[in-house]
Formats: structure tokens, C-alpha cells, sequence
């Protein structure tokens, strides 16, 4: 990575959030909001729904509201008061039957950076976001994807806005390669305003770690972590145990033993983890 990378700003400038326009996604909503104020992104709110259903426009998240709730906005403001805030909102409906595919269309024609996801975790997951959308669309539209689980500690609370990210988890292994995630983290924890304690996980034989050099222009406090064993108890322990905030992966094909976390096992971690998860592409890190 050169100078010039290490510099550069948190490398998102269209975020994408599809909604089930269903309560449980308010949390996630949140996030979408809180990283594209944190970027001076742009924010699609992305609803799908059947041919003969009309979706009205009080029916997706409110954005001045949140934003006045966190103080951003005064009550009442009107639209052209949030682009003064550094980011522009799109509200989309879309008509079809398939999720995944009118998404894809979508980001053909829009690519994302950041995708950010609300799965319902630990009690199973809601129509749009069954596995057979969640994990093809994050894998095919090769973004970034931030899956929040509900019911599970969100790192920007929706009521005020505020972020805590105190603890972090990112598992490393030589393949993928986990040198630009450690960039990401440390971009986003210093556009959030956090402070964070993040593990560098390495499961495996002692001495088969991957060589990283940890950043110096950021305000996260990077720690080197060696476990043996099974990846996937590993990770879910020390996530459980921190307690994490946010757990950061690199994904990639069949490379090491992060290849536990990608397909159906991917479910699992989610429900398990109990915390936001980052899935960052192997061609982002």
C-alpha cells in the first residue's frame, strides 16, 4: 500500500440499503445513515415489492426524522436541508418479484461501495434477507457488506445518532489477504469519531499468522491475537467474550480458514456473533 492510500478518505461514496420497510430494519437504517454522513456519501433506501402492491413513500424510513432526533436537523426541516449535510438520499420502489434480481439491476446500473444489510441473526432471517438474497447479493454485487442483525448490539444507537465501537475483531489469514481491511477499520473508526480495541485474529499453527503492518494514522489500538483450534468456535468466542462491537472479515473463494465463514456457516456466524458483521471482498482489501 502506498502513502498516498494510507491518506486517502474512507473509500465510500454510494451507500446501499435495501429495507423490508419492517421495524426490525430501523437499527440497520441507522447505520446506513450514520456511515454515509460519516463518508459524505450518497444513500439509496431500496425497496422491492410484488407487481400489484404500492408501496407509499411514508412507508420507507424517515431520514429528516432521524436526523432531527439526532440533533442534525431541526424538526420539520425540509428536503433540500440534507444534502446541506454533505450526503444526498434516494428512496426507491421497486416492482418485481425477486429481490436479489431487481437489486443487482440496480447496482449494475449503481454500483455501492458499502451495502448495509438488517438480518434477523439469531431468530432466523426475514424474506428479503434469507440467505438466498443476503449472501448472493453481497457476493455478486462484490461490495463491501455490513450485515446488522436485529436484536443484536448495533454500534450507532437509532435514537440519537451516537456510535460505540470500543471493541473490534478481524480475523487474518494469509489468504485473503487482510492488509487494506486493516486500512478500511481504521478509515471508518476515524470518519465515526471512535477509539477502538481491535483483535487481529489468527487461528491456526503458532507461527502462521500473516505479516501486517499496522497502520500509524489511526485512532485504533490494532492487537495481535493467536488462537488454535476450530476458526469458527474461536471467532464466536472471543466476538462473545470482548464483547465485540463490530466483526470485520475478509472474504475470498477457497483460501485458508476463513473459508469456514462463507455459504450456509455464514448464517451461522451471524446468529452467533450477535454484532454487526463488515464482509469486506477480497478485491476491496
Amino acid at each position: 500500500m502506498t502513502d498516498a492510500e494510507h491518506e486517502s478518505p474512507l473509500p465510500i461514496d454510494h451507500v446501499f440499503h435495501p429495507t423490508d420497510l419492517s421495524h426490525a430494519s430501523e437499527v440497520a437504517f441507522a447505520h446506513a445513515l450514520r456511515v454515509a454522513l460519516a463518508a459524505k456519501a450518497a444513500l439509496t433506501i431500496f425497496h422491492v415489492e410484488a407487481e400489484d402492491a404500492g408501496v407509499p413513500w411514508s412507508a420507507f424510513p424517515g431520514v429528516r426524522s432521524m436526523l432531527a432526533g439526532w440533533g442534525l436537523l431541526p424538526p420539520g426541516s425540509p428536503k433540500h436541508a440534507v444534502p446541506a449535510l454533505g450526503i444526498e438520499v434516494e428512496k426507491v420502489a421497486a416492482r418485481g418479484k425477486d429481490p436479489l434480481r431487481a437489486s443487482l439491476d440496480y447496482l449494475a446500473g449503481f454500483p455501492a461501495q458499502l451495502i448495509v444489510l438488517s438480518t434477523h441473526g439469531r431468530e432466523g432471517l426475514p424474506r428479503w434477507l434469507h440467505s438466498a438474497v443476503a449472501e448472493p447479493l453481497a457476493r455478486a454485487a462484490g461490495a463491501m457488506t455490513l450485515f446488522v442483525p436485529h436484536g443484536a448490539r448495533g454500534f450507532v444507537s437509532a435514537a440519537d445518532g451516537a456510535v460505540r465501537v470500543r471493541e473490534g475483531l478481524l480475523p487474518v489469514d494469509v489468504t485473503p489477504q487482510p492488509q487494506v481491511a486493516l486500512h478500511v477499520v481504521g478509515k471508518l473508526a476515524q470518519a465515526l469519531g471512535a477509539t477502538p480495541h481491535v483483535g487481529l485474529l489468527h487461528v491456526g499453527p503458532a507461527g502462521g499468522a500473516p505479516s501486517l503492518r499496522i497502520p500509524g494514522d489511526t485512532s485504533v489500538r490494532f492487537e495481535r491475537l493467536e488462537r488454535e483450534g476450530d476458526a469458527l468456535e474461536e471467532i464466536v468466542t472471543l466476538a462473545d467474550s470482548l464483547p465485540a462491537d463490530l466483526v470485520v472479515m475478509t472474504t475470498a473463494g477457497h483460501h485458508g480458514f476463513l473459508d469456514a465463514l462463507r455459504g450456509s456457516t455464514t448464517e451461522r456466524v451471524l446468529r452467533r456473533v450477535g454484532c454487526p458483521l463488515l464482509a469486506i471482498p477480497e478485491k476491496n482489501a
